[in-house]
Formats: structure tokens, C-alpha cells, sequence
């Protein structure tokens, strides 16, 4: 049996708010885009450590996976996995880490 997979609230509204910035331009493609962020989230179960260590940490239980251009960062743990943050690639990744409680 694989890990649970846990959404942290930050990263519930990181997907909203890149939903939302999406939907502005195409409602279809924010629908797919959501719709990826939450199968790739479903596959951490059994898949968690295929994503990369996320590079600004070095600790092989923060990971990441790409979604288009969005970093899914998730934390593993021995029965679960923590998705913790949607960040676009393109933002400064401290500024952004360091807004919200992660």
C-alpha cells in the first residue's frame, strides 16, 4: 500500500491562485491544468520519490515534479507525502517559499 497524500493549505492555494491566472486567459486549460496537478499529486502514493531533489535544499526527501511550468514541491515521509507548494519556475523561489508558512 502506498503513502497517503496530503495537500498542506498553502499549497491548496497556490493551485487556486494558479487556477485563477490561468482561467484568465483559457477556462479550458486551467481545467487541465488542475486536473494534472491533482493526478500528479495522486501518483506520489506509490511514486514519491520520482520527482527530483528540489536543488535550493539538497534534502532527498523535498522533491519536486514539474507540472507545465509549475514546480510541485512535496516533502516525503515515511507514510505520507506533504505536497507543500505549486510555484511557477519562473518566480523567485526563496521570495515565494518565504511568503507563506511552509
Amino acid at each position: 500500500m502506498g503513502r497517503r497524500v496530503i495537500w498542506a493549505h498553502a499549497a491548496e492555494t497556490d493551485l487556486e491562485a494558479a487556477a485563477e491566472y490561468v482561467h484568465r486567459d483559457s477556462p479550458a486549460y486551467a481545467a487541465s491544468f488542475v486536473n494534472r496537478a491533482l493526478e500528479a499529486g495522486r501518483s506520489l502514493t506509490d511514486f514519491a520519490e520520482r520527482g527530483r531533489i528540489v536543488p535550493e535544499f539538497e534534502d532527498e526527501n523535498i522533491r519536486e515534479i514539474f507540472i507545465y511550468s509549475y514546480r510541485l514541491i512535496y516533502r516525503v515521509e515515511d507514510d505520507r507525502v506533504s505536497v507543500v507548494a505549486l510555484i511557477h519556475g519562473r518566480r523567485d523561489f526563496q521570495t515565494v517559499w518565504d511568503e507563506k508558512d511552509r
